[in-house]
């Protein structure tokens, strides 16, 4: 993304938008469908055979509800991808239109957008901050809404909670915490759903300040 501050172009954004909402419905149905699957395996209790993992390289045979769960865990793991496609791709347009509206230069540099995500710590404000400034700049005086810092919160709470989004481990090991601490799981799983329901809040709220400015410059 060229930072270049000549370009007096405002991008459409409510089509992005559309597709970010979209995706996000599609991640809380696939949270919803990993809780059910988790609280299935917890009813049915570990079989006399044990965990799937069993130490030293070894693995048993999968329950048909495990194996079920492995396929509703590749979902998941689809509809995360597509969303966080769709939210950047969202995102790159409403921080480019914030440079045009505002006629500065975005607070982050446009490799934040991706970059910080991933980069341990930075990973903990950079993707609030590039709303944050995306919206100051957009409405400048306005008030932040609420959702941006319920979405980040509950972002961070299943992040950090080892089993959320950004989960690293394997579905096995989802399988063997859902025979022992379910409850843990539900609660990364109802903060990633919440996150969801917050994030398109924050699609929408945002989205509404610059469409307001994209028809007055079209009128």
């Amino acid at each position: 993304m060229n930072d270049d501050l000549t370009q007096p172009t405002l991008l459409p954004v409510r089509g992005a938008a559309r597709s970010a909402v979209a995706a996000f419905v599609l991640v809380g149905i696939a949270w919803v469908a990993r809780a059910v699957w988790q609280v299935r395996l917890a009813a049915a209790g570990l079989p006399s055979s044990g965990l799937p993992d069993q130490g030293e390289g070894r693995h048993r045979t999968l329950t048909g509800l495990e194996n079920a769960y492995h396929v509703v865990s590749a979902l998941g793991d689809a509809a995360t991808l597509l969303c966080a496609v769709a939210f950047l791709l969202w995102l790159t347009r409403v921080r480019e239109n914030a440079r045009v509206l505002s006629g500065q230069a975005p607070r982050y540099a446009w490799p934040w957008i991706y970059a910080g995500w991933i980069v341990p710590i930075a990973n903990l404000w950079v993707p609030r901050g590039i709303i944050v400034d995306a919206h100051q700049k957009s409405a400048p005086g306005e008030r932040l809404p609420r959702a941006v810092n319920w979405w980040w919160g509950l972002w961070l709470a299943g992040m950090l909670s080892g089993v959320g989004l950004m989960y690293t481990g394997s579905t096995n090991d989802v399988i063997a915490r859902a025979y022992s601490d379910v409850q843990f799981l539900l609660l990364a799983d109802a903060a990633v759903l919440g996150a969801a329901v917050a994030g398109i809040l924050v699609i929408r709220e945002l989205t509404a300040v610059q469409q307001k400015h994209i028809e007055l410059s079209n009128s």
